[in-house]
C-alpha cells in the first residue's frame, strides 16, 4: 500500500466513524421525540450482540475438543458466575479474561 492509499484509507475510516457517531443526533435532535422502535432496538440489540459473540467464541469448541476447550468453558462459567454475583459487566469481562489467561499459563 502506498502512502497515498494509506492516507485515503485512514480518511475514509475517520469519515465513516464520525458519520456513525453524528447521524443519530442529526436524525433525532433533542426537541424531537425518539421513535419507539429506536428504544426497542436499544433494549434488544445489546443482549443479542453479546449472544452472537458468545456463540462465535465457542464455535471452535464444537469441532475440536482439547485442553483449551475445557479452559475456555471454565473461564466462561466463571464469567457467568461473576456477572450473576456482582452484576458488574467490567468485573465479569476482566475476571473471566484473567481466569482464562491464568488457566492457560498454568496448564
Amino acid at each position: 500500500m502506498t502512502i497515498l492509499e494509506q492516507i485515503i484509507t485512514i480518511g475514509i475510516a475517520a469519515v465513516v466513524t464520525m458519520l456513525t457517531r453524528f447521524l443519530p443526533f442529526w436524525l433525532y435532535p433533542n426537541d424531537q421525540k425518539t421513535p419507539k422502535y429506536i428504544h426497542l432496538l436499544g433494549n434488544f440489540l445489546p443482549p443479542a450482540i453479546l449472544g452472537i459473540l458468545v456463540i462465535y467464541c465457542y464455535s471452535d469448541t464444537l469441532t475440536s475438543v482439547n485442553l483449551a476447550t475445557y479452559l475456555s468453558v471454565i473461564a466462561g462459567i466463571i464469567t457467568v458466575f461473576l456477572q450473576l454475583w456482582r452484576k458488574n459487566m467490567l468485573l465479569s469481562i476482566f475476571g473471566g479474561t484473567f481466569c482464562y489467561i491464568i488457566l492457560l499459563a498454568l496448564f
